[in-house]
């Protein structure tokens, strides 16, 4: 036998195997610990499966695994593999988007003959026999599979789930029992056309990801593809005030499953009225459905985004039969996730909050939600781009998007998956902002050092960024709290 049908035969082994919930699957993910693999991997654990991984470091994501009984290895080495008895050896390894073909962990997997895939090829057979609500968009798709697991699980429906982040109480994945599984759909590296969805949310469709998608056109075509994945007898959820999401719309929705749109817009199906900013944060709302008032809701995190997410989990919630007052009683106790306008601590009198913003939509709406919650105070912004790729096609719409900061520190880009080849820099990208106090400071510790000699009482510090620029503002309430400034 060949290996190449060798190879055949153990990716048809696994996909049987887990598509029966085999607890004798072994499975080994690459990057456990991220946010793509981990909330899978947790999957994975409570259905019984014997689960590894590796991980660059420790962290609390890769110690609750551990303790939950997944093997967990540091660092990324051939030797992970080949030291185990053949025995012992996975049936598959998962690797995310990040692990490319030099990866030595890959390497060893595949010369094993071990099927090596990614979500893409992984997600539709360990989902196979779900009812599966995909939520996608450029942003806020975290939040919004976030509020429809809360909505759902209040409601006493046992839903599976994965999360892009940690949802307080929740974390970011989970088994469940009930049909319905919420998976956030990832367009990065087209991950989410793997999916097979009953129901599909789109939250918004606006150019991302220019290392995948060259141009704004290839990234909507992609989100085509993906409505093309729905169950013909499902149902399409997209935002009515996106123009992104509407031209989507325009495309699909003659072609098979049911569509209805949500908003502020006065042709949605599921709308807001009377949005209005409630004291300190948040929102409070009128709420409609097909032209018929269903109450009103009072929204504890900020932004008018939140609305719209709110109103997303509102349409699923009545899609899955949840009476409305239940799903909104459910919402109006939603207090965010991680890395979601999240409030880090206070300390002499410093504010520090972090968001996971990274592209210039994201940071003008977390900036203007933190303006309207702190009207008077000083806001410093500490912005980490992330990756060389999107810092450079959108220089520009980063550098307009800090104006309700005021300051600004820009720190050093955040390779991610890309090597720097010179053709940018987060200098450039302070130099090309029109705001009226920005720096640059390459390194975060210094970019720390920086805030203690500036900060004062009543000041607030918000880190934005896909990366660890989050680090900045834990060392910034560390230094106060034992009474350091650099003063």
């Amino acid at each position: 036998m060949t290996k190449q049908e060798t190879k055949t035969m153990a990716q048809s082994t696994w996909q049987q195997r887990l598509a029966e919930c085999d607890q004798t699957l072994r499975v080994h993910l690459i990057g456990i610990g991220g946010a793509g693999l981990s909330a899978i991997a947790q999957v994975l654990v409570e259905q019984g499966m014997q689960v590894s991984g590796s991980d660059r470091q420790t962290s609390a994501t890769t110690e609750q695994l551990a303790a939950q009984g997944a093997t967990i290895f540091f660092g990324q080495s051939a030797a992970n593999l080949t030291s185990l008895p053949a025995e012992q050896r996975p049936d598959l390894v998962l690797i995310s988007s990040a692990v490319d073909a030099s990866n030595p962990e890959r390497q060893a997997a595949e010369a094993l003959g071990i099927a090596v895939v990614k979500r893409d090829e992984f997600l539709p057979v360990l989902l196979a026999q779900r009812t599966v609500i995909a939520v996608a968009g450029s942003h806020g798709k975290s939040t919004t599979t976030s509020m429809i697991v809360k909505v759902l699980r209040e409601a006493g429906i046992n839903t599976g789930y994965i999360i892009g982040t940690v949802l307080p109480g929740y974390g970011s994945g989970s088994a469940g029992s009930a049909p319905y599984f919420v998976i956030e759909a990832d367009e990065y590296d087209h991950m989410f056309l793997g999916l097979r969805p009953s129901v599909e949310v789109i939250t918004n469709v606006e150019w991302d990801h220019p290392d995948c998608y060259p141009t704004p056109s290839s990234f909507r075509r992609a989100f085509m593809q993906f409505v093309d994945l729905a169950e013909r007898d499902g149902l399409i959820i997209s935002c009515a005030d996106d123009l992104g999401a509407e031209q989507v719309r325009a495309y699909g929705a003659s072609r098979g499953p049911n569509w209805i749109v949500y908003g502020l817009a006065e042709h949605a199906d599921m709308r807001a009225t009377a949005v209005q900013a409630l004291a300190g944060s948040g929102y409070s709302a009128d709420l409609v459905w097909w032209n018929a008032p269903i109450g009103q809701m009072a929204l504890g995190v900020p932004g008018v985004h939140n609305v719209r997410n709110a109103l997303a989990a509102l349409a699923v919630a009545s899609w899955c039969k949840v009476p409305f007052d239940q799903a909104i009683s459910s919402l109006e106790s939603f207090t965010g996730t991680a890395r979601r306008f999240e409030i880090k601590g206070e300390a002499k009198g410093v504010v520090v909050i972090d968001d996971y913003a990274h592209h210039p939509t994201e940071i003008e709406a977390t900036l203007a939600a933190a303006r309207r919650r702190y009207p008077q105070q000083r806001i410093w912004a500490v912005f980490q781009p992330h990756t060389y790729s999107r810092t450079r096609h959108m220089l520009y719409r980063m550098g307009d998007s800090f104006e309700n900061a005021d300051h600004v520190i820009v720190t050093d880009i955040y390779a991610a998956r890309e090597v720097n080849d010179g053709s940018v820099s987060a200098a450039e990208l302070a130099a090309a902002s029109p705001h009226r106090s920005i720096v640059h400071i390459a390194a975060l510790a210094d970019v720390a050092q920086y805030l203690l000699k500036q900060v004062q009482p009543g000041d607030v510090v918000i880190t934005l960024g896909a990366g660890d620029g989050y680090k900045v503002g834990e060392m910034v309430l560390a230094a106060l709290s034992r009474g350091e400034t650099g003063r």
